[in-house]
């Protein structure tokens, strides 16, 4: 199996991205590149993308190019700034390192519509744990019960 087929299976376990409907186009150590399709459920109450959405696939970009390096990495920071309205088609969120220390990792997402209008710009900063991924190991199914009691 490829390295990026590889990657795609391990983060086909990212229950919240695959729920939201994004799909991991390329991936290898410190570069993403994710994409939706635009549905109606992703649109708000004004008939654009939800700024949730947006973020969402910029921070599993970012996420993706950070543990493509094989070390667990957990977002520590992250910002957007929200530069133009998507509406229909497919957004596509491309994340490039900026920089890399043996803790730290940051990423530079775009967010593109399809006809390469920048939607937004988000930055993120990654922990980089000492915990090793596993990319050839198979994936385990997950229960949907949480682990600990619920408060309602």
């Amino acid at each position: 199996m490829s390295m990026l087929n590889k990657l795609k299976n391990y983060f086909k376990n990212d229950r919240f991205a695959a729920y939201n409907g994004i799909e991991l186009v390329d991936c290898r150590p410190g570069y993403a590149k994710v994409q939706v399709r635009i549905r109606p459920h992703h649109l708000n109450a004004a008939n654009v993308v939800h700024g949730g959405m947006i973020f969402t696939l910029a921070d599993f970009a970012c996420g993706a190019a950070a543990n493509a390096h094989g070390l667990v990495s957990l977002s520590v920071s992250s910002t957007i700034s929200n530069l133009a309205k998507g509406t229909v088609g497919t957004l596509t969120a491309e994340a490039v390192e900026i920089s890399r220390s043996n803790k730290l990792c940051t990423y530079d997402v775009n967010v593109y519509d399809d006809f390469e209008t920048l939607i937004a710009n988000f930055k993120g900063t990654c922990y980089i744990t000492k915990a090793e991924i596993n990319f050839d190991a198979p994936i385990k199914e997950k229960s949907s019960q949480p682990a600990r009691a619920e408060i309602t």
